[in-house]
Parts: C-alpha cells; structure tokens; sequence
C-alpha cells in the first residue's frame, strides 16, 4: 500500500493537498517505493479511500437507476432523488446525483526502475467492473447513430466533472454510462475505509513474474480532493493465490460472530444448569 494523500510535509504529494475539483492543469507528483518480493500471478491495482461515507442513506439514494440504464426519457428528466445535482443551469445533469458527482478521477502510471531507467507497466482498463453491472445495468442511450456526442445531447456534465460522460474514454465500448471505472465508482462501499479495483496488471508469461522484486514509481495526476473532510488515498497492488485474494473482513467476521455464539453458549449453559434442574412436577388439572 502507497499512502499519497500527501498531509505529511515530506511527501512528494503535499504540494497537492489543498487541489480543487477544477484546478487546471491537475497537480502532479511522484512516490517512489521498493517491492521486496515478487509477484507472481496477476496483480490488481486498487485506489483506496478512507473515512468517506458511501454508505449514507442519502448518498445512496442519490441516482437514477433508469437513466443510467439507458432510459431516454429519464435522460432528460432524471429522478427528483438526484437532488441538489439533478440539473445544473436549467440542464438535465447526465449522469445525475451525489455518487457519480463525486466520482473518484485521479490518475496512476506505474513505472518500474531499472539503472535510472523508467519502464512503463501496461494497465488493463477492461475487465475491471462486474459482468452484470457492464452488461446489465448500465446502458447508453439510444437513438440515431452510435456518436455519443448526439445521444447526450440536451445534458450538461456533473458540476465536480472535468468532462461530460461522453468524454471519459476514447473506446466506444468503454465510454458513457458503460465507462468501467465509472460503473466500479457507482457500486458503493459498505464501510467508510475502502477500496475499489482500478487496474488490471496480467502475466505476460510463465517464465517471468508479473512484477519483478524491485524499484517502481508511482505517477500521479492529483485530482480528487480528500483533505477538506480528513480523508486518506491510498494506491493498493495485491495478487491472488489458489485460495484466492487475501480479503481480512472475513477473518473477522468469522472470528467476531464465532466468539459471540461462544459467549452466548457459556451464558446458557450457566442458565441451564442453574435453573434447569427446578421442580416442574406440579399438579396439573385435567
């Protein structure tokens, strides 16, 4: 894990802290870390937050399923639930609401160092959301031709957005509504520390591990202010094994419910004991 939040005056990233939605051209830093150990398999790159409130009813309210699946007619009249960000100067805002208006949109290179020589590692942009979320859920609009520029015509941007939704990728297949990192960001987190799946780094072959032990430095195109509310960022690259990726909640789940139904057991055998011995042969009238 590579905090680059930036609130320590040391960090490269500091200069970064106070960045606004809007700040042209975006701040940029640099974070150079070691790998101590090779990995082997696939690697998944991550962006993590930390003490943002997906889970707030509100917030969760804040979107339109139907326009976002396609919907022309909620297209241009989206859900009242998108409130304050429904529409922006007299325009439908597409797509509306809190969620995607704060959607997570910095930018990570990874590079690894080799003799002071930076090597670019390829990242897979594709393959990173849910099948039923890019297939299922999230629809463009349809209409008259495939240019995306026309079918949004009549919307404006989300107010926090650098770019309307028809700009955020330059791939037909991974642009508008179906924009993966965009439906990764709408499918929101339980707890108010997370982190969602950003990259996709796969093995090139057998013979080699997908990151090799060694120096690397992390790019970043400072965007997404975190600092207002005490917030973190943090970049993450984790592999999976045969037992799959390694998720810590479970083992805690599992310890926590198991430790209460053991207290829970001591208590009633105690009870039992206690009281389950008592006289209940009492005359019973027919």
């Amino acid at each position: 894990q590579i905090d680059y939040t930036g609130t320590e005056p040391s960090s490269p990233c500091n200069k970064c802290l106070n960045v606004s939605w809007d700040s042209t051209p975006p701040c940029t830093c640099t974070i150079n870390f070691t790998l101590e150990h090779s990995f082997e398999s696939n690697v998944f790159m991550y962006y993590g937050l930390s003490n943002f409130y997906q889970n707030h009813r509100r917030y969760v309210k804040s979107r339109d399923d139907s326009q976002l699946n396609g919907d022309n007619s909620s297209l241009l009249n989206p859900s009242k639930e998108c409130e304050p960000y429904r529409t922006n100067e007299d325009k439908p805002i597409a797509p509306c609401g809190a969620i995607a208006n704060s959607m997570f949109n910095d930018t990570l290179e990874l590079y690894r160092i080799d003799n002071d020589t930076r090597t670019p590692i390829t990242l897979i942009k594709k393959g990173i959301a849910w099948w039923t979320d890019k297939n299922v859920k999230f629809r463009n609009p349809t209409g008259d031709g495939n240019n995306l520029t026309s079918l949004f015509q009549g919307t404006t941007k989300p107010v926090n957005w650098p770019k309307p939704v028809y700009m955020l990728d330059s791939e037909p297949d991974n642009n508008g509504f179906i924009n993966e990192d965009f439906i990764v960001w709408m499918r929101t987190a339980a707890l108010p520390t997370f982190r969602k799946l950003y990259r996709l780094i796969e093995r090139k072959n057998n013979l080699q591990p997908t990151l090799q032990a060694g120096r690397y430095s992390l790019d970043i195109a400072y965007n997404y202010p975190v600092h207002s509310f005490d917030g973190r960022k943090r970049m993450i690259l984790s592999t999976i094994s045969w037992m799959g990726g390694k998720n810590p909640f479970l083992g805690i789940a599992y310890i926590t419910v198991g430790s209460i139904c053991f207290f829970l057991g001591v208590v009633l055998l105690i009870i039992h004991h206690k009281y389950g011995n008592r006289n209940t042969s009492a005359d019973i009238p027919n």
